[in-house]
């Protein structure tokens, strides 16, 4: 465990900004396909104090890794199809955390800012927008990519994920614990990374 204020007020946007419109974007898909539930309770913000955990803010203070609160979502709100309505918002969070990295990456190039500080905010942004979006589409529950794979799966056999549910979190910690989420995770993240910046012209 460790503290070191510098790096946070590196990262602190980043994260903030990051988990916030991750949130959002669930809230807003959702209530678009007819579910008010998280719009009744006061989630369909930008205001960071409605989404962040308490639990997920004191790791993201000592640990630089965190997590806020999950969006309550009832697809049986949706007009339409309910397994496609949770592809699309299950897909929401990860998508925005991939449009934060890309036009972060296009201001960088645009505004070329000489300050060393808003270099490494800037580039703290792009990476951890980055893992937040390719973490999440890992398809192991609680995360957003257990419920595009159902999305996408045929309907007989989506209910195959849904009942891993009980067992995600258990599988998620083994993963972290022997290393497999970080092999899977960072090459990935590197790959886009260098995409983006050779697209942006870097």
């Amino acid at each position: 465990m460790y503290f070191d204020i510098q790096t946070m007020i590196y990262i602190l946007p980043a994260l903030l900004l990051g988990l916030t419109l991750h949130e959002f974007a669930h809230a807003y898909v959702a209530f678009r396909l007819g579910d008010p539930t998280a719009k009744n309770l006061g989630r369909l913000t930008i205001n960071p104090l409605k989404h962040l955990d308490p639990l997920g803010t004191i790791f993201l203070l000592f640990f630089h890794f965190g997590w806020a609160k999950p969006v309550p979502i009832n697809p049986f709100h949706f007009k339409g199809d309910r397994q496609r309505g949770m592809l699309w918002v299950s897909l929401a969070g990860p998508a925005t955390n991939l449009m934060i990295a890309v036009v972060t990456v296009l201001l960088w190039r645009i505004m070329m800012p000489q300050s060393e500080v808003i270099r490494i905010i800037f580039a703290y942004m792009v990476s951890i927008n980055l893992i937040l979006a390719v973490f999440n589409i890992i398809p192991v529950p609680p995360l957003d990519g257990s419920k595009i794979l159902a999305g996408l799966l045929p309907r007989r056999y989506s209910h195959i994920v849904y009942n891993l549910e009980k067992y995600g979190f258990i599988i998620l910690i083994l993963m972290m614990l022997f290393g497999v989420i970080g092999t899977i995770l960072m090459p990935i993240v590197q790959v886009i990374q260098t995409l983006l910046f050779k697209l942006a012209g870097f």
